[in-house]
């Protein structure tokens, strides 16, 4: 990423990814604020979410989300478009549903409610309906593009609309958004993961997902790691998408 990803539960419980968040808040360094759902099962606690927004004032927070429940992400959009954040935050709603129509709700009402930035995630289960691939992590890559681009053809992302894409199952998958002005942002720590997993980047990334996740590997002792397969890893991820 070019800005700071940041991940409420762990600014809660570990000291050093605080001190770390809390260095580049002081800096001026941009940060984007999650609200957990991915690594928890469950967004943290509105009170959670607004005391760091307050403290680390991002430009982006991910208001609260349910995995693959539309109805409940709507409620929670609904409740969120009435609370006040800091100046320069954007409220960002994710997109989740079961379906490519429920997904074509989702972006319709996040909308009417007046949101500015839309989110979708790597990993939701319809991806794979739309692409049936073996492979279910290419499927999830594939299914995801399927919608988006289904979304921008029927009229429901707009050139001028902020779209920021929540992870990948495929790193390559990013490029072929490059004719797409409304994908504002991205993130991942696909090549980070993979190195962490002691695998090397191909010339198409991997073809499976790494199993290391940034929830698990916090306090990994640096000696574990091959910093030269980081940065082998990140050059590729960064040749392979174009960046």
């Amino acid at each position: 990423c070019d800005y700071q990803y940041c991940l409420p539960h762990l600014m809660e419980e570990n000291e050093q990814y605080r001190d770390h968040f809390m260095r580049c808040k002081a800096d001026g360094i941009e940060i984007y604020l999650d609200n957990s759902l991915h690594e928890l099962g469950y967004a943290m606690e509105d009170a959670i979410l607004i005391k760091w927004m307050n403290i680390l004032k991002p430009t982006t927070f991910f208001i609260p989300d349910a995995w693959e429940d539309y109805e409940a992400s709507a409620v929670n959009a609904r409740r969120w478009s009435k609370i006040d954040v800091p100046d320069g935050v954007t409220k960002t709603a994710v997109i989740q549903a079961k379906s490519l129509y429920e997904a074509m709700i989702c972006v319709q009402t996040y909308r009417d409610l007046g949101y500015k930035k839309f989110a979708f995630s790597y990993g939701a289960s319809y991806y794979n309906d739309l692409c049936p691939h073996k492979n279910t992590d290419f499927g999830k890559a594939i299914g995801r593009f399927i919608v988006i681009s289904t979304l921008y053809q029927e009229g429901l992302l707009l050139d001028t609309d902020r779209v920021h894409l929540l992870g990948t199952a495929w790193p390559a998958e990013f490029s072929m958004y490059r004719n797409m002005p409304f994908i504002e942002s991205i993130d991942t720590s696909n090549p980070i993961m993979a190195a962490i997993d002691g695998n090397a980047y191909t010339n198409m990334g991997l073809t499976h997902k790494p199993v290391a996740n940034m929830n698990k590997y916090q306090d990994v002792d640096i000696d574990f790691i091959s910093l030269e397969l980081v940065e082998y890893n990140v050059m590729k991820f960064k040749e392979i998408n174009g960046l």
